[in-house]
């Protein structure tokens, strides 16, 4: 991989909106607190972590694209324009090239309920200005309207892995010179449907929603280098998880001494490969899939920025198909 530097990142999490939120609390290493999420035709609620409001009202839902946009647009559009900073005004004018990569797993699915339960309900009466909501690249065409960039623009579906997917897409778009930047969002949409099909499948777990966001680009006039990323070590029933894991290791290579890794679950598979220091979002942010791996990424770009540390390495291992890693180092000595 040619070298691709981080040039800003964003996050909305159940921490706050902002990167700071999400740093302050992943260093406090307490797990938030949870709230309830009713579920129809239950008497008990579901227990979720909820991104709280905004301090203030977004000014970017002023755009007429987003006045009836879905919560999953709105907190890709904050994630994105944290990470974007200053540049967001130089792609407006159409001065910059920015290709942009939306990933998600399960997608905009409060719309798609609202949408079926109207169909269900009274099929003369339910609302079509719903529907656009539904589909899945939906948030990355808000995005690329409201920055007004006809750049190249893709949505990855998949399991937590396609965020690291996403980040390798856009450094063979740079290598390509298909855009002079891009940006990789990662998010997931609070629901009770979403919510209830975690528990089925992990009780103990918590499902949270937000997004995060990577900016990158070739100039090398920032602090953190996207340095590898491991090929999609996919697993099935008869290939299971830690032989893809161990697979995933393989390419990524031993750990450096103190190397910060990033994991969503605990991993004890690579306690050994990895002596330093262990950091999992997951117990402390909740289960949000692509989210979550959006947010180990920014955790380690932040924590090598920030001087912390010289290396992170990013652990994903999906839902149901692929273990994937990442490394970051720092870019200036």
């Amino acid at each position: 991989m040619s070298a691709v530097f981080v040039h800003g990142l964003g996050a909305v999490s159940p921490a706050g909106w902002g990167v700071p939120a999400l740093t302050q609390a992943i260093s406090a290493g307490v797990p938030l607190t949870t709230q309830t999420l009713a579920r129809p035709g239950w008497e008990s609620p579901l227990r979720v972590r909820t991104v709280p409001s905004p301090p203030e009202r977004p000014a970017f839902l002023a755009h007429p694209r987003l006045r009836r946009s879905g919560v999953m647009t709105q907190h890709i559009l904050a994630a994105a324009l944290e990470a974007l900073a200053e540049d967001a005004a130089i792609i407006q004018a159409g001065e910059l090239r920015l290709g942009v990569i939306v990933c998600m797993m399960a997608g905009g699915v409060t719309y798609s309920r609202r949408f079926y339960e109207e169909v269900l309900q009274q099929p003369a009466t339910a609302s079509p200005l719903v529907f656009p909501e539904t589909v899945f690249n939906a948030p990355a065409s808000h995005l690329s309207a409201y920055l007004r960039s006809p750049t190249v623009n893709y949505t990855l579906v998949g399991d937590d892995g396609m965020f690291l997917q996403g980040l390798a897409l856009a450094a063979d778009w740079l290598e390509l010179d298909r855009a002079d930047a891009c940006l990789v969002a990662g998010a997931e949409e609070m629901d009770w449907i979403v919510a209830d099909a975690v528990r089925m499948f992990r009780r103990g777990a918590v499902y949270g929603g937000g997004a995060g966001a990577v900016y990158l680009k070739k100039d090398a006039l920032a602090p953190v280098a996207l340095a590898a990323v491991t090929d999609s070590c996919s697993f099935t029933q008869n290939h299971r998880r830690p032989a893809a894991v161990r697979k995933m290791v393989a390419q990524l290579g031993p750990g450096f001494r103190d190397e910060l890794l990033c994991t969503g679950d605990p991993q004890p598979l690579l306690r050994e490969t990895y002596p330093g220091p262990h950091l999992a979002l997951k117990p402390l942010l909740g289960e949000a899939f692509v989210a979550s791996a959006a947010w180990q990424c920014v955790a380690a770009c932040a924590a090598v920025a920030q001087k912390n540390h010289r290396s992170a390495a990013v652990a994903v291992t999906g839902t149901n198909q692929q273990v994937i890693g990442a490394r970051f180092v720092a870019a200036v000595a």
